[in-house]
């Protein structure tokens, strides 16, 4: 079962000249960090720096989050989100044919941008603005676990389908971790903080999954250690159930300030997902013939947990999960984004968070997607 636990995610702001720089050598340090050779460190840069001098350009400011990404398999990349809420784009497949530039960048493009990147995907609307996700992963060295395709044969996906269609799933090129699911996620720590209170777990094989958000009482370290001791807890034994975990997540958990937490499980062989939440933790479950809101019971995990109940619903290849903690605002609407749930579930989360963070709390917002699936 492969895991993942919380990586760092790095907040660039894009609102000056001299940000394209900074956030250029972000990118340079993590992708270092990656282990990237110099030439896949130098294609990192190239479409860090587009991306941040279209936010300037097109949109005055936004912002740019960089991941770490690290495969089971000892791959390494890092994964760039860039988002500004700016005009948008009147086409995006326009936006992406070769050369096109409408305001003096340096003229590498959204094509190009796509070609360098092992992963690519994008949303746009006028008066919506515009969200890039992008994974750049460090090709695998020969008999290590197999060479990727040529770029040109990991990006078949017509020009003219960006908007409307699902995103490309499951590219298989040996270089990045292969799950039943797509994972897309924003973690940030509220304005004025460095280190953040919330945090989030997956564990996922070909058939079920496992996955945690937890939101430390308070901010700062020691939310932050709260929110970490819950996510180690339950990927210790991420098969049992999830009201189990969410006790076992209970009792490590009295010794700190305590959390709200949500744990579910998804099993894809029976189609069920199952939720075990205490606190402010919203959960939305989609399948292919409704959305529902699974409900999570008032209290503290570590501290005042009166009681702990499953609630289910239905999981199907059509299925897409949402979860987000209190620092995301509850009113908003993916019907109100036309083509948006079609997306890779980062951009999704990304434009979550930037039309809805509060901004006076942490805020995660994750969302898992079958790989199988379509449009939910």
């Amino acid at each position: 079962m492969e895991t993942i636990l919380n990586p760092l995610q790095l907040c660039c702001p894009v609102s000056d000249p001299t940000h394209v720089a900074a956030v250029r050598r972000a990118a340079a340090e993590l992708g270092a960090r990656a282990g990237m050779d110099a030439v896949r460190a130098g294609e990192l840069a190239i479409v860090v720096t587009e991306a941040a001098s279209n936010i300037l350009k097109h949109a005055g400011h936004g912002e740019i989050l960089l991941r770490p990404l690290h495969s089971a398999r000892g791959a390494a990349g890092v994964e760039v989100l860039a988002l500004d809420a700016g005009p948008g784009m009147a086409s995006l497949a326009a936006s992406l044919q070769d050369g096109r530039t409408t305001a003096g960048s340096y003229g590498v493009g959204l094509g190009a941008m796509q070609r360098l990147s092992t992963r690519f995907d994008a949303y746009s609307a006028p008066g919506q603005g515009s969200v890039v996700w992008m994974t750049l992963w460090q090709q695998a060295p020969p008999g290590q676990h197999g060479q990727p395709p040529p770029q040109s044969q990991q990006l078949q996906q017509p020009l003219q389908a960006l908007q409307a269609q699902p995103s490309q799933q499951g590219m298989g090129d040996g270089t990045q971790p292969v799950m039943a699911l797509e994972v897309g996620v924003v973690c940030q720590p509220m304005h004025g903080e460095t280190i953040c209170g919330d945090s989030w777990a997956l564990a996922c094989d070909a058939t079920s999954a496992t996955v945690l958000v937890a939101d430390g009482l308070g901010h700062g370290p020691l939310a932050a250690d709260a929110s970490r001791l819950a996510a180690h807890t339950v990927l210790a034994n991420p098969a049992l159930p999830a009201a189990v975990l969410l006790q076992d997540a209970h009792t490590a958990l009295r010794a700190t300030r305590g959390a709200a937490a949500a744990v579910v499980r998804i099993d894809m062989l029976a189609g069920q997902v199952q939720l075990a939440g205490v606190g402010n933790i919203a959960c939305h479950a989609w399948s292919a013939e409704a959305r529902r809101q699974l409900v999570s019971h008032n209290g503290i995990v570590g501290s005042n947990m009166r009681k702990v109940q499953e609630f289910g619903a239905p999981w199907d290849h059509g299925g897409m999960l949402i979860l987000h903690s209190d620092g995301l605002a509850t009113r908003w609407n993916l019907d109100d984004y036309p083509g948006l749930a079609g997306r890779h579930p980062a951009v999704i989360a990304a434009v979550l968070y930037r039309d809805f963070s509060r901004g006076r709390d942490d805020v995660t917002v994750l969302v898992l997607r079958d790989r199988q699936g379509g449009q939910p």
